[in-house]
This record gives structure tokens, sequence and C-alpha cells, in this order.
């Protein structure tokens, strides 16, 4: 396939690649690649969209082995939780579950672990790196919803007040400079280490789901990734499942990303009005 790249799009040249995009896809069952890019007209930032701060995200091994780092995490996550939460879908959630529902796309797989897909009305969503609305024990495997921690959190920390001008992390995460106030939540049910249900860097993707966003690009004629930069390894898994069966890809993101030279089509513009559009012309 040959790729069609561009620069930035100005509202005037967004039209005829629009006319592409619908070119590669109409008639086609398409399967949604999403990342951060998505939801940033939510308010939610993306990790490494252009002015993104440098970020040193917690580690899995750092969370299991140093309690001063769940400490500062927990504290982080809870302030980050109440602006996170608080997060609604925008126009381009929307046009993907209108997309879905007139049989255009048949669901999507997002690396984004902020629920605002499934709140927007999809109905099959694979979230591959997690979900920060549920928490896990370690050690017995018990789960719990969000907010009940969360409850339980600011009951424990009363200290603990959302200062003005959060800065939120994709994630969910803030910055807490006093955490070692921090009562971190334990599992009522053993005791033992509680993690929100998200991959967290030096975790893998869980087979079972991998296995299911697979399924889901193998029931697909075309891939349309929207609002990722395809650096995490499970973007580039699904894409070079597409490139090996030779389906249509199209990606729309605002820059860079590893998978434009095996694009259909790239545009490089905002997630929400490319959404929008496509919904307008093929839903």
């Amino acid at each position: 396939m040959t790729a069609v790249t561009s620069n930035t799009v100005s509202d005037a040249r967004l039209e005829p690649l629009i006319d592409q995009a619908v070119e590669l896809l109409e008639g086609r069952t398409v399967a949604v690649l999403t990342g951060a890019g998505v939801s940033t007209d939510s308010g939610i930032p993306d990790y490494r969209g252009e002015g993104a701060p440098v970020r040193t995200p917690m580690t899995f091994d750092h969370f299991l082995a140093d309690e001063r780092g769940r400490q500062r995490y927990w504290a982080g996550s809870h302030l980050g939780w109440r602006h996170f939460s608080d997060a609604e879908p925008n126009a381009g959630h929307r046009a993907l579950a209108a997309l879905e529902l007139s049989g255009v796309v048949n669901g999507i797989v997002t690396q984004n672990v902020d629920g605002l897909h499934l709140r927007a009305g999809s109905r099959r969503v694979v979230d591959i790196h997690g979900s920060l609305d549920r928490v896990r024990c370690l050690h017995c495997g018990q789960t719990f919803a969000r907010a009940d921690i969360a409850e339980r959190m600011s009951r424990d920390n009363p200290w603990l007040d959302a200062p003005e001008g959060v800065q939120l992390a994709p994630d969910g995460d803030v910055d807490v400079a006093a955490s070692d106030r921090m009562v971190v939540p334990a599992c009522t049910v053993c005791g033992g280490i509680l993690k929100p249900e998200v991959v967290f860097f030096g975790e893998f993707v869980p087979t079972e789901k991998f296995e299911e966003a697979r399924a889901l690009l193998r029931a697909a004629d075309a891939l349309l990734i929207a609002g990722s930069s395809l650096v995490v390894n499970s973007g580039i898994r699904l894409l070079d499942q597409a490139a090996k069966r030779r389906l249509p890809v199209v990606i729309v993101n605002r820059g860079v990303t590893k998978g434009d030279p095996r694009a259909s089509l790239k545009i490089d513009a905002g997630t929400s009005e490319v959404l929008v559009s496509l919904h307008e012309r093929l839903g």
C-alpha cells in the first residue's frame, strides 16, 4: 500500500483527506485503535503530545518493592482520580459510538484507561491497558470499585485536599510533594497490596486482553487508528497484524507516529473533528 501523509491539516485541506479516508473505509467493517489523543478534548492530556511535560511514571517493580513509592503513587493517584472521574466523553468518543451503532465499526481497542468510550455509548471496548475505575488485590485477586477506594482514602487522609491547578496525567496521576503521611489502602479481604487495574510500565498486557483485541481485528476489513503515536508495543503489534493482511490502515493523529510509513492514509489533525466528519460520511 502507498502511504499518503500530510503536514498539519488546515480546515481547507481536511476535506480532501476525509474523502480519501471514506474511500478506504466505506463498505468495510472497521476496527478502531485509540490512544491518549482521543481524550485530550475531554481535558485529559497526552503523554507524548506537543508541550507534554516530561514524566517518570511508576513502574510495576517499584510499586511492589517500595512502600514509600506506593504512598507517593496513591497520594497522586487519589488527587488525579477526582479530576479524572469528572472528565466527560467528547465529540470524538460519541462519533465512534455512533459508528459502532450504525454497524460501520465492530469495536474499539483502546490504550486509554479513562473509560470514556463506554460512557459515550460504545458497546464493544477492549481496554487493553486496563481501566482506572477498578482496583485489584495483588494477593487474593479481590476487585473493588475505585469510587469505594477513593471514599476510604478520603476518610483515612483528611489532609489530602486537592490543590488548585492540579496537573493531571493520562493515567490519572498527579505529583504530590508531601506523601509520607499517606495511609495507603489495603485489601479488606486479606490485607494485601491494592493496585488500580491498569497496566503499569514494566508490566505485560494480559494475554486474554490482547487475544480479544486480535479477535476484533480479525473480524474487520480495515483499521482506523486515532490519537495514538504507536510508541507502545501493543499498538504496533495490532498494526503489524493489519499490515500482514494488507488491510487499509487510516491513522489520525497530531504529529508523527511509528506507523506512518505503513499507513494507507495519515491525517495529521485533531481526532474529534476527523471522527465527527467520518461519522457524517460513513454512518
